[in-house]
């Protein structure tokens, strides 16, 4: 990072955006992003593990204020779930997915909350200078996470329509079951196919990222002076409160796409 007179505002930004990359083979391609990794990895553990220790001692009396909280959240994804799988039990695994996918995604994205220049501090002390506390601010998350739902969807809907229901699928819809219809078929079918987990995985990073562009942008106007800090500071606490929304928003949105893609693979065409 520069110091002194050579700093600027894209020095600042790289800084805080580095990641801590170790090759994982041959070539740049296979490189593993171990910043992103470990810290999905803990906030996933300790998001499951905080509801495991909850409905493990929940009671079935007046419940206390944590298993309220809970039941309120099991409730919450239950019934997004039931409105949209009719598909067979959704207690067996779609509705436990779907939890786990919005307590996990929602943990990655509150990080965002945490003062950058705080976890920078700590972290340096330990002697690592370059770490991203936001996992899904990073593209390859958010495609690990994308890319996930897209195999559960394609497992499914072999398992439903077994395998060579799901071909002929591929080649007979939705255009009709005629020969020469094929090749759009399954054009219109790949399309489909590869949209899904880009667009799923790039609304989840686009929004991360880009909130936390903004908060470093609207930091930095505090160094240009009194006036500047002022400001910076109003418009910083409208977009952390508009941020919070965001957040919540984000993991509710990659939950319910989870549900709908894995409800749509159950479907017959």
């Amino acid at each position: 990072m520069a110091s002194g007179k050579d700093f600027n505002a894209t020095d600042y930004i790289q800084h805080h955006l580095t990641f801590l990359t170790k090759p994982a083979g041959e070539g740049g391609f296979w490189a593993l992003n171990v910043d992103s990794v470990v810290t999905a990895v803990v906030l996933g553990a300790l998001g499951m593990g905080i509801l495991w220790w909850i409905v493990r001692g929940a009671i079935s009396g007046v419940p206390n204020r944590r298993q309220a909280f809970v039941e309120l959240a099991f409730e919450f994804v239950d019934d997004q779930v039931k409105g949209i799988f009719h598909h067979g039990d959704r207690n067996r695994f779609i509705a436990p997915a779907a939890l786990t996918v919005f307590v996990w995604v929602l943990l990655m994205n509150a990080m965002d909350f945490l003062p950058i220049d705080f976890i920078a501090g700590g972290l340096e002390l330990l002697g690592l200078h370059a770490w991203r506390p936001v996992p899904t601010a990073d593209v390859n998350t958010t495609f690990a996470l994308a890319l996930s739902v897209w195999f559960l969807m394609i497992w499914f809907s072999i398992a439903s329509k077994g395998l060579g229901g799901w071909i002929h699928e591929l080649f007979c819809a939705p255009f009709g079951s005629n020969p020469l219809l094929w090749p759009a078929n399954l054009l219109f079918n790949l399309i489909e196919y590869v949209s899904k987990p880009l667009s799923h995985a790039l609304r989840l990073f686009g929004n991360m990222y880009a909130g936390e562009i903004i908060f470093l942008l609207l930091w930095l106007l505090a160094a240009t002076g009194i006036f500047g800090s002022i400001i910076a500071v109003v418009l910083g606490l409208g977009w952390a409160i508009f941020h919070i929304l965001i957040v919540v928003l984000q993991a509710y949105i990659f939950m319910m796409l989870t549900v709908v893609y894995i409800a749509m693979a159950h479907e017959h065409h």
